[in-house]
């Protein structure tokens, strides 16, 4: 039978076998002896035969198998020949420091070929160890399974990149500052694996001294990590200290925050100005000069910020340099249509920014599809004007254009066709007008509503709410009452309150055991610049290691919203006198970038925040 290109019939043939075995022995003497004695890591005795752990070509036992745990002899391929068991991925040793070969295939090499008795091969490529190595070339093997056992021992950590020798995990950037967050919370949570009994029962003495500091605007420095924050004074002062806030008005028996949907609180409280008309023009005269006060250190940047809230809605008013902007700022939400009529009719120049920005996506949409019209357009014309049918699409274009013009103008014309144009009345001009601004009725008590006014249209807000009959109740159980006001610094007619805080030790399962977990509680209209001062001293109490559940007064989540002229200042501004503590200062001053949502989570690890909202 002829023999075919490919095809290997030496398992039948005797005489090709003992070809193939000499004129294996002869490529194996040409390749491995060299004369400058290079190349040959074997023993004397070893010089011209196949370096350490190289199966021969025939069957039998591996050469230096005494360095070789569990080398036993391979079955050979019986189907090899040389023709068709040359592999085009080249295969060289890699002798290290202990003598132990290895087989790796990820390095190419090149084969010069000289007739059929000489044979030689040449290696390439750079090894990735730094230690002491040499290299033999192997010229081809009767069969790739040959290195398998070879090939699974070292392909691990010489095919790796560097990349994946690195550490699997990088360690995230410490963030020393959880993101500014404008809305006003009712309630913290705080949980650490340490003690928070140092925050409460307070000394008379830390708790006098705490209240001292916060009008003389004075702060402890702090070391960075706190180690008996129950025995240290300078932390329970200064914890005192960030939980002081002032009120307008106070009234003992009713709680003046929050004031949305806080009917239920109110009822069943003796309110005597409900009934009483002198009452209430004395109670909104207080609060008007306390508004004027607040209003007054707000321009002198001696007050960082305050809020207005009223039974339907909540106003912020910031400083020059704070929330990134570079002139006073207002954010009323939410807003209903009669009150924004009011206040453009008081000449007060407001924005809308949620509603601005959705109006740029849009505008940024329909310029991106408006484009792909075009190119279509340009096509279709191109299309027609090789067809020569020009005309007929120009005429079904004006078709469509009529079409569209007659439902913009005149929406009634199907009337005419029906014949009854005379027997049904058209809608006057006053229902035409409220259609076409029903999407602005639509918005009315939604986080949407926002309102931003800026610049010295502040003051003339100040003088609108002052005497604007809308901020009060008419009716109701809040009827009369006047709107809440809450600063971080004293101004005049307000009253000094203090959060409530409260510890408490908990066990919390953790897999299958418990585990000691320790809780701090505080409660009440709980201002940006509190909870910015109170984080600051536990990241030193708690030694970097806390967590917190915030919850948020919903109204004022959307205090978070960019402005739309919003200009970030940096230090631009000197606000060193506000009466805030430096980090909160630093923080306050920086724009937010949680736009209409809050915060919900704070954690603190090795002192490095994560959050969420």
């Amino acid at each position: 039978m002829s023999q075919q290109a490919g095809y290997s019939p030496s398992f039948k043939r005797p005489a090709e076998i003992m070809r193939m075995r000499r004129k294996r022995a002869r490529s194996d003497a040409g390749v491995f002896s060299s004369p400058s004695g290079q190349g040959s890591t074997g023993s004397p005795g070893q010089s011209g035969s196949s370096p350490a752990c190289v199966r021969p070509f025939s069957p039998g036992p591996l050469f230096n198998t005494q360095n070789r745990s569990g080398g036993g002899i391979k079955r050979r391929n019986p189907f090899a020949n040389i023709e068709n068991t040359y592999s085009p991925k080249k295969k060289f040793l890699i002798h290290n420091d202990d003598g132990n070969a290895e087989a790796a295939d990820s390095y190419k090499m090149k084969k010069s070929t000289e007739g059929d008795e000489d044979v030689s091969t040449q290696c390439q490529g750079v090894l990735p160890f730094s230690a002491r190595v040499t290299e033999e070339c192997v010229p081809f093997c009767e069969d790739d399974s040959l290195f398998e056992e070879e090939e699974e021992d070292v392909k691990g950590p010489l095919l790796k990149s560097p990349q994946a020798i690195a550490p699997a995990s990088i360690s995230p950037p410490i963030c020393t500052e959880y993101p500014a967050d404008w809305s006003l919370k009712t309630r913290l949570l705080f949980t650490s694996p340490l003690s928070l009994s140092w925050a409460e029962h307070p000394k008379a003495q830390e708790e006098a001294l705490g209240l001292s500091q916060h009008c003389r605007a004075h702060f402890s420095t702090l070391p960075h990590s706190v180690q008996d924050p129950r025995s240290c004074s300078e932390l329970r002062c200064a914890f005192r200290q960030s939980l002081v806030y002032w009120q307008h008005p106070s009234l003992p028996w009713i709680s003046l925050f929050p004031r949305i949907n806080a009917e239920r609180s109110f009822t069943g409280k003796s309110t005597p100005w409900a009934q009483d008309t002198a009452l209430q023009h004395s109670l909104m005269s207080e609060w008007a000069v306390s508004l004027s006060s607040l209003y007054s250190l707000l321009k002198a940047r001696l007050c960082p910020y305050f809020y207005l809230c009223s039974y339907q809605f909540t106003v912020l008013f910031r400083a020059a340099g704070v929330g990134g902007s570079s002139s006073i700022t207002a954010l009323i939400s939410p807003t209903t249509r009669g009150l924004r009529e009011a206040m453009k009719a008081e000449g007060i120049e407001f924005s809308l920014p949620l509603i601005e920005e959705r109006r740029k996506s849009r505008e940024q949409q329909n310029l991106t599809v408006h484009q792909g019209e075009e190119e279509e357009q340009e096509e279709k014309a191109q299309e027609c004007s090789e067809l020569k049918e020009g005309e007929a699409c120009r005429a079904g274009d004006e078709g469509e254009n009529d079409g569209y013009n007659d439902d913009e103008d005149g929406s009634f014309s199907w009337l005419k066709e029906m014949g009854v144009q005379d027997k049904i009345k058209k809608p006057d001009s006053i229902t035409i007008q409220l259609r076409k601004e029903g999407h602005a009725v639509s918005l009315d008590h939604k986080p949407e509503s926002v309102v931003c006014v800026e610049g010295s249209h502040t003051f003339t807000l100040i003088n609108f709410l002052i005497n604007c009959r809308s901020v009060v109740a008419a009716a109701g159980s809040q009827a009369g009452l006047p709107p809440t006001l809450l600063a971080p610094v004293a101004f005049r007619g307000a009253t000094m309150h203090t959060l409530k805080a409260r510890s408490v030790n908990v066990k919390s399962r953790v897999g299958s055991t418990f585990q000691n977990i320790s809780t701090l509680e505080i409660t009440g209209p709980v201002l940006p610049s509190s909870l910015c001062t109170v984080a600051t001293l536990l990241r030193s109490a708690q030694k970097g290691n806390f967590s917190a559940a915030l919850y948020t007064h919903i109204p004022s989540a959307v205090m978070n919203t960019h402005t739309t002229k919003q200009q970030y200042t940096g230090g631009s501004v000197d606000l060193s006198g506000c009466g805030l503590h430096p980090a909160s200062i630093q923080q306050l001053q920086q724009p937010s970038s949680l736009g209409k949502t809050a915060l919900t989570h704070i954690n603190m690890n090795n002192y490095s925040y994560t959050w969420k909202n």
